[in-house]
């Protein structure tokens, strides 16, 4: 690929993944998106094959920055008891989804994902949701000694997710919620209730499992 090539392919992949992180697949055109990179229509299908293409070179992008925060609450919680690995799980999502910096338009393109889903979203789901789903089941299963498989580890699983939800929705948090600010101290202070909320359920669960 000459420097002229690899100049057009970067000014289309940018100003896609602007626009669709902002309005997703559905609502963006190749047309508009070639307007804004200065670059030909046909560039799209040069470079990427057709607009979904583009789109999962987009999505690519996004997926190699999730899956990296897995892997950072993996390395972090190594060795560590299955209590401070929920627990650092916990502060290292906190930080990624609430604290603005450079990927916050991967949050936005998720929720687009999500809400109007693509063919592209196998690739979420088998690259960055399911290994996600796994790691913090083997975690949940250590505390609740149970199979990995077990549905009440599944339910505690999907119940623990789910609390980063709402925190992607910084446009309506921040109306329902101005005092919440993405600073370090609040951040903190939503981990620990996060995290503690979420152990002292499943510690419940097991008590009650044990008594049964």
């Amino acid at each position: 690929m000459s420097g002229k090539d690899g100049e057009t392919r970067n000014r289309v992949l940018g100003v896609a993944t602007r626009l669709f992180a902002a309005r997703g697949f559905e609502k963006v055109t190749v047309r508009e998106i070639c307007r804004e990179a200065e670059a030909n229509v046909a560039a799209v299908n040069y470079h990427f094959g057709d607009k979904l293409g583009l789109y999962r070179e987009v999505l690519g992008q996004a997926i190699e920055v999730m899956r990296g925060t897995t892997e950072m609450a993996r390395a972090e919680g190594q060795g560590r008891s299955p209590e401070d690995r929920l627990r650092i799980y916990v502060r290292v999502f906190m930080r990624r989804v609430v604290r603005k910096s450079q990927d916050s338009w991967i949050h936005t393109l998720m929720i687009h994902e999500m809400a109007d889903p693509t063919p592209a979203l196998d690739m979420v789901i088998e690259q960055v949701l399911r290994p996600r789903m796994q790691y913090l089941g083997e975690v949940v299963a250590d505390m609740l000694q149970l199979p990995v498989d077990d549905a009440r580890v599944l339910r505690c699983v999907l119940t623990v997710q789910s609390q980063f939800h709402g925190l992607m929705m910084n446009p309506v948090l921040s109306r329902l919620a101005p005092g919440i600010q993405p600073t370090d101290d609040q951040i903190d202070a939503w981990t620990e209730h996060n995290a503690t909320f979420a152990l002292s359920g499943i510690h419940a669960l097991r008590a009650s499992a044990v008594g049964a």
